[in-house]
């Protein structure tokens, strides 16, 4: 067994090359940091423009993003994106196997996007004799996004069975997950390494609060409770909202609420919410802002919610993690997912989906500093380790092991 670092080849198919996705986001950080602790990784990402961007900083192989999902507006369908990626995934190939045959040595092909893994588990071990990891975050069965059609149906089951079953090594974000795909006899659990998500310790730690409110011009005294994300959807919202208008008066009256990010659409429709519960006068919507920006409306919070997740074992989002490391109390669902990262005590969890466990559970917090200091200090602790550097180096350990 060879304990030289592995040639990496990561084949990455963000959103948004302009980090307006949490996808983007965390392919961005994770690459960003394996170029450190591994610098001879190839990435590949696909393009439109040739507009700047911060993937620029990481000399990445750039590949033309045709835009064949644009066709959905003549026929609504997931399959022109399903087109779309499996274009990408085979120039990728075309270029690997090229490279394959000149000399070069490709040890391990990291994918974390479904078609371009399906792809690359069935063809880069024969044309490149490179191993295949694969960062699964659901199974496309679960996907929203997923097509409809009926006929399309068993085409996504495959998809779902080659990309778990073929693979040297998959990645889940998390244990429960894992579990699943063994229960499932999907996968063997020690076929699956975890991999969670991470935070950039440079952006989110933790700050004078008074600071950062005068910074944004807040002028409330009392506490503040924050959500952040860049989008509203799938993630119950309205629950949050629903749960606020249940407190009490002189709770209300305390306390504000305050909403960063979210599409104009999404955030005109909650805007209506608030309004029917007549709580405009206690709740801000501050739209899209840069993350530097969003650090500093969680320093300057007490409590950070999470009312939701859009996804149940693989549930792992980035704002668990920006949020904890901020050093501000947590209130999220109770989820063995979530769980995982947060402990014994690393935030306060309700009851999901349960109103009147939120509404509960805010009032605590809101009445209880000590309780909060008490949340925050745990999830500070527990989050320490979830860094975007530690993540790369066991990247790099997970392909060692693929490639072993």
């Amino acid at each position: 067994m060879s304990n030289t670092q592995p040639t990496i080849y990561y084949v990455a198919y963000p959103t948004s090359l302009t980090l307006a996705s949490a996808n983007a986001v965390q392919t961005y950080s994770t690459l960003r940091e394996l170029k450190a602790v591994a610098p001879q990784t190839q990435i590949f990402i696909p393009r439109m423009t040739r507009e700047a961007n911060p993937f620029d900083a990481l000399g990445v192989n750039y590949l033309p993003r045709i835009g064949i999902g644009r066709l959905s507006r003549l026929y609504k369908s997931t399959l022109w994106y399903y087109i779309e990626r499996s274009v990408f995934a085979w120039l990728v190939l075309i270029i690997m196997a090229w490279r394959h045959w000149r000399g070069q040595q490709i040890d391990v092909v990291y994918v974390r996007e479904i078609i371009c893994a399906y792809w690359m588990s069935r063809l880069a071990p024969r044309w490149c004799g490179a191993k295949v990891v694969y960062e699964v975050h659901h199974l496309e069965t679960t996907n929203h996004s997923r097509p409809k059609e009926s006929w399309a149906q068993g085409m996504i089951e495959h998809l779902d069975n080659t990309t778990i079953g073929t693979p040297a090594r998959l990645v889940s974000l998390t244990r429960a997950f894992r579990d699943i795909l063994a229960q499932q006899q999907r996968r063997s659990a020690s076929d699956v390494d975890i991999l969670p998500d991470a935070y950039n310790e440079t952006l989110y730690h933790p700050r004078d609060q008074q600071t950062a409110r005068q910074k944004l011009g807040i002028v409330h005294t009392g506490v503040i409770i924050t959500y952040a994300g860049l989008t509203f959807a799938y993630r119950r919202l309205d629950l949050l909202v629903t749960a606020f208008a249940q407190l009490d008066a002189n709770q209300k009256t305390q306390t504000r609420m305050y909403f960063v990010g979210g599409r104009p659409q999404e955030v005109n429709e909650l805007r209506q919410l608030v309004t029917q519960h007549q709580l405009d006068t206690y709740v801000t919507f501050v739209g899209v802002v840069p993350q530097t920006t969003v650090a500093d409306y969680l320093v300057a919070s007490d409590i950070l919610a999470i009312p939701d997740t859009v996804t149940d074992e693989t549930a792992s989002p980035l704002k668990l993690f920006e949020y904890m490391a901020t050093g501000r109390a947590v209130i999220c669902p109770e989820m063995a997912s979530l769980r995982e990262i947060i402990g014994a005590d690393g935030a306060c969890t309700f009851v999901r989906g349960d109103v009147n466990s939120l509404t509960a559970h805010l009032d605590t917090l809101i009445g209880d500093p000590v309780l909060r200091q008490q949340y925050a200090h745990a999830g500070m602790t527990a989050v320490a380790p979830y860094t975007y550097r530690n993540r790369a180096a066991e990247l790099v350990a997970i392909c060692m092991r693929a490639r072993n």
